[in-house]
């Protein structure tokens, strides 16, 4: 059986690789394997980012959904991380997030929650697909009719609960911090706004008119030069920035420079070893943390339990091991104090909590932090099967990590969510770094023919 589901979510162009037949699909599966033999007591929120395509499948979902006899709370454009406070906190069987992330405005994807407000195992998503493999006009799946037909209640209010929740994770004031904030045009554009107004900050927004289209659209996390010119031109204490659905956290410092994940990480965990909250002194990152990341850790005393790329599997090493910390430099960053998923927003009010209670400056947390240079380049491919097998790709890699010796390394993979096989080279010399990077994809796309 061919995995439907990436490493976060079902992922695709929208009207193409991602059709509403498969929504539909996806929403009669999830009431079916949900509710189990009573799906009319089955109970699903659904919620999405700005992009033009997202009510189109979120009505899709619905209706599957319905169609199997189970009910829906639509709740509108709302953050990620939202939906899994609230199908947690209202009981829900499940939840559903329309979104593709980073990804630009034509692309679009559906994720899904577990009733307990965490990303569903691998074994569950391989349940779902194999439903929906078999949802056909004339299956045996029961089909809902009269009154046992779902319903659909819209509940866009549920995003100030939301909002409140998040303010309950911070006890520290913002009062006369000035912070720049970018929402992406995507699903922070309501939430975070508000939260950072009612803590009293002087606040500047960018990108909050969101269209459709314009979702990511050379702003937030993924572009993150427009922040740094407003920080500097407005001498803000601090830029923030989510990703189209704000689960992520990137910051800008006073002097305009980059505030990335493993900044975050290891400014909270430094913190929280402090003050005796970090379990067992541990945080968890991925293969793509800095080598300065784990030196600064390694030297106050933490250690650093490494895995694969995607939240999901730093969150599943942080609940099998009892870590309360980790994420990825890309700013998904996990407080699993507060919450089951990344959360940008309470990850923003962490790194602002952080600088007002130890009186410091945004670029404190840069500068604790010796960053070795890291060039990241994606090259696009028809297949992303078969790569790691070619002997000619293995040659070019072999032949990079013997240029860098012990000083550095390389790391190539292939994205998750899109047809990209990414080169991460790390050393002390960024020019040699872009040779090296540039020689591999230069074979990898010779190997594609």
């Amino acid at each position: 059986m061919t995995r439907l589901f990436g490493t976060d979510g079902v992922r695709g162009e929208a009207n193409k690789e991602l059709s509403t037949e498969l929504a539909y699909k996806l929403g009669r599966a999830a009431a079916l394997y949900f509710g189990k033999n009573n799906t009319n007591n089955c109970k699903i929120l659904i919620g999405r980012d700005t992009r033009i395509s997202g009510a189109m499948f979120e009505a899709a979902l619905a209706a599957g959904i319905c169609s199997a006899g189970g009910n829906v709370i639509i709740t509108g454009i709302i953050p990620t991380p939202a939906i899994a406070y609230l199908t947690k906190k209202h009981n829900g069987n499940a939840g559903i997030v329309i979104s593709a992330s980073h990804n630009p405005f034509h692309d679009n994807g559906i994720k899904f929650f577990g009733g307990d407000g965490y990303k569903l195992a691998d074994k569950v998503e391989d349940d779902l697909t194999e439903i929906v493999n078999k949802i056909t006009e004339n299956d045996t799946y029961p089909r809902a009719a009269g009154k046992e037909i779902g319903t659909i209640e819209y509940r866009h209010d549920l995003v100030h609960e939301y909002i409140d929740y998040v303010l309950s994770t911070c006890t520290t004031k913002l009062t006369g911090l000035k912070i720049v904030l970018d929402c992406a045009n995507g699903a922070a554009y309501e939430a975070m706004p508000a939260v950072l107004r009612e803590l009293g900050a002087n606040l500047i927004v960018l990108n909050d008119s969101p269209d459709g289209i314009n979702i990511n659209d050379n702003c937030g996390s993924t572009h993150l030069s427009g922040l740094q010119k407003e920080v500097l031109m407005h001498k803000a204490d601090i830029g923030i920035a989510h990703d189209g659905d704000a689960d992520r956290c990137l910051c800008v410092d006073e002097k305009g420079r980059i505030i990335d994940g493993d900044h975050i990480i290891a400014a909270c965990a430094l913190a929280m070893k402090k003050q005796g909250t970090l379990k067992k002194d541990t945080v968890v990152s991925t293969v793509m943390a800095n080598i300065g990341f784990h030196k600064i850790l390694k030297e106050n005393g933490c250690k650093v339990e490494v895995t694969a790329v995607g939240d999901r599997y730093v969150l599943e090493n942080m609940l099998q091991n009892d870590y309360n910390l980790g994420g990825e430099q890309s700013g998904h960053v996990i407080f699993s104090d507060f919450a089951t998923t990344g959360d940008g927003l309470i990850t923003a009010l962490q790194v602002l909590s952080y600088m007002i209670n130890n009186k410091l400056k945004a670029s404190t947390i840069v500068d604790a932090m010796i960053s070795y240079p890291q060039l990241l380049i994606n090259v696009k491919v028809q297949t992303k099967d078969g790569w790691q097998n070619n002997k000619s790709i293995k040659a070019a890699i072999k032949e990079g990590e013997h240029d860098l010796g012990n000083d550095g390394r390389i790391l190539v993979r292939p994205s998750g969510t899109e047809p990209l096989i990414r080169i991460m080279a790390e050393g002390p010399d960024q020019s040699q770094l872009e040779t090296i990077c540039k020689a591999i994809g230069k074979i990898i796309k010779q190997a594609q023919g």
